[in-house]
């Protein structure tokens, strides 16, 4: 075995003179430290710097630029300074012996009583506090007026309505008022900016027993008879205020409004027959559509898009109970069972395609009940029996209970096959769906009890709506709608704002852009007395905003915040980039320390050369 020995250790002098040697080596270096490394390393880092602008670029949301600013001015605007909407009022007294004083005095008189009506805080939608008013007093031969401030050509005519049968016909009458008040200056009155004009026309004839009122379908009314100054100035404040102002309602037409976000209503006509095996009716829809629902629709164009559909459904009962009344001969039901009667398990009214979306569908239902509760009749609080027979339910429609001629008290049952509702019936049915349709839209109904209006007589339109009740639905759908646009848009640009991730399509941008063109618009037609085209634009400004907002691109993506977007990607690419960043740093540390021991022995050569 051979014989382990360790090797001797250095003599301690040799071992010092080693250890000075590695100390000499580690703090100086003879040669200059190459970039080579260090020029790799650091490219390396500059491209992956490099890349991140596409990364980023990559993964960035577009967001169109929406003009915040102007949709704070423009709430600014129609908060501080709601839309004007002028209208100017004029009284004419047809009287011989004209009186210079008189028209003075009855002006200021009928202006601070239409003020007291109007109250200090007018509803949206009303004249406001900006009306004018202007009294002219007629003889036939010389006129004396008060213009209130207004200028002369919105001014009656002298001599445009003659005195002669002028309380005979009240049709008549209203033509020629409106011949001659158009004669007067009413359009350039518009054009002027003044708004549209409302008179009322004071006929004194001393051989007429007591005071006829009568509104036209136009934009005037005329009382004949004998009437004191005072009372004179009471009606004719009244009139304005009550009537060609608010619509005929004290505290005006209201807020809400049936017609759908995207400014489009749709008439839903359904014709139900209870059961079948009793009778069955149809009805010709198109040819009474034609003739009673095309000229109310195309009055509301300003304010609504509206389309009109039909149809015919069997097997639809009621919901709610009716008994047997001796008395009246018929099956009642009362106002407490209206909200039971829609069988929404039966009455499949919601069928329409064109209602798709924010459209807003009313329902307008003709209800023949079967035999077994026939007829049918709807009694009101007081106890009579209903006139028409139907009944509305706000926001949504009106329904009419239409009693076949069969059902009679003792009669036999007959089963009736292809029988078709009578032209007249269909025609009455038809002017309750109007009146049901302007109840809906926040006015009254035709039929109107003249002994509450203390009105004699109210002139109907053909087209269901007279023209100052169109004024009254324009002015206060054009207010409406500003608001609501105004209110949309604050929303839409609150939820950008509140969410940096969140996309926004430019097709969104120009939505907003148009919608408060139109929303500018619709306010300067509205300062120059343009109702119709102020309330066009403003349905347009809305549903433009709502359109906005309602995006696809919006609704259909769930935003998350910059925290999220950071969570994401940093398990993918923090590792990579924490790597090549301290590799940069500690190639640029060794660098710098062999630069630094290059510079030490050249210091060093340089101090043993001198």
């Amino acid at each position: 075995m051979a014989e382990i020995s360790e090797d001797a250790p250095p003599p301690p002098a040799a071992a010092d003179d080693a250890g000075v040697q590695r100390e000499a080596a580690s703090t100086r270096r003879s040669t200059k430290p190459g970039r080579k490394r260090l020029f790799l390393t650091f490219s390396v880092f500059l491209a992956f710097l490099s890349g991140l602008p596409f990364f980023l670029k990559s993964t960035e949301i577009h967001r169109s630029p929406l003009p915040f600013e102007s949709i704070d001015a423009l709430s600014r605007r129609l908060q501080f300074d709601p839309p004007s909407l002028p209208c100017h009022f004029q009284a004419v007294f047809l009287r011989s012996g004209p009186d210079s004083a008189l028209a003075a005095r009855l002006q200021s008189a009928i202006a601070a009583d239409m003020g007291r009506r109007a109250g200090d805080r007018p509803s949206c939608g009303d004249c406001g506090r900006g009306f004018t008013v202007s009294v002219t007093v007629d003889s036939g031969e010389e006129c004396v007026s008060d213009d209130g401030g207004v200028a002369g050509s919105c001014l009656w005519t002298c001599g445009a309505v003659s005195l002669d049968g002028s309380g005979e016909d009240d049709s008549a009458v209203d033509e020629s008022l409106d011949s001659g008040l158009r004669g007067a200056g009413g359009k350039e009155c518009v054009e002027a900016g003044g708004g549209r004009v409302y008179t009322v026309v004071v006929m004194e004839k001393e051989d007429v027993e007591g005071v006829r009122i009568v509104v036209g379908k136009h934009r005037h009314a005329w009382i004949v008879g004998k009437v004191s100054e005072t009372d004179a100035v009471s009606i004719i404040s009244k009139v304005f205020v009550k009537y060609f102002m608010k619509g005929g309602k004290e505290k005006g037409i209201g807020e809400f409004v049936p017609v759908g976000a995207d400014g489009t209503v749709v008439l839903s006509f359904s014709l139900l027959n209870a059961d079948p095996s009793d009778w069955v009716y149809d009805w010709e829809f198109q040819e009474m559509s034609k003739i009673m629902l095309a000229s109310v629709a195309k009055a509301l164009t300003p304010i609504a898009n509206i389309s009109i559909e039909s149809q015919v459904l069997y097997h639809t009962p009621k919901s709610s109970n009716s008994y047997w009344d001796e008395k009246h001969g018929s099956y009642i039901f009362s106002l407490r069972d209206l909200p039971f009667f829609v069988n929404s398990n039966e009455w499949h009214l919601d069928t329409s395609v064109t209602a798709a979306g924010r459209s807003k569908v009313l329902q307008f239902v003709v209800y023949v009940p079967s035999a077994i509760e026939c007829p049918l009749l709807l009694q009101l609080p007081n106890g009579e029996i209903s006139k028409t027979n139907g009944f509305i339910s706000p926001m949504w429609g009106g329904i009419v209970i239409w009693n076949p001629p069969q059902c009679t008290g003792d009669s036999q049952k007959k089963h009736l096959e292809g029988s078709t509702l009578p032209p007249q019936e269909l025609e009455k049915i038809f002017q309750v769906f109007i009146a049901q349709l302007r109840m809906l839209f926040g006015l009254t109904s035709n039929y109107i009890d003249s002994s509450e209006t203390e009105i004699s007589k109210f002139l109907d339109s053909e087209r269901g709506f007279t023209e100052w009740e169109l004024d009254v639905l324009f002015r206060h759908h054009a207010c409406f709608n500003l608001h609501s646009c105004v209110n949309t848009l604050e929303s839409l640009a609150k939820l950008v704002q509140s969410l940096p991730r969140m996309i926004v399509m430019d097709e969104i941008g120009k939505e907003v852009k148009y919608s408060l063109e139109a929303a500018s618009l619709a306010q300067m037609n509205a300062s120059l007395g343009i109702y119709d085209a102020s309330a066009a634009s403003s349905r347009k400004a809305k549903a433009l905003a709502e359109d906005a907002f309602f995006h696809p691109s919006i609704m259909s993506i769930s935003y998350s915040s910059i925290e999220h977007y950071f969570a994401i990607y940093m398990p993918f690419f923090a590792p990579v980039s924490l790597h090549v960043l301290l590799a940069a740093i500690k190639e640029l540390k060794r660098y710098k320390r062999e630069k630094a021991k290059y510079m030490a022995f050249a210091a060093e050569q340089a101090r043993q050369a001198t």
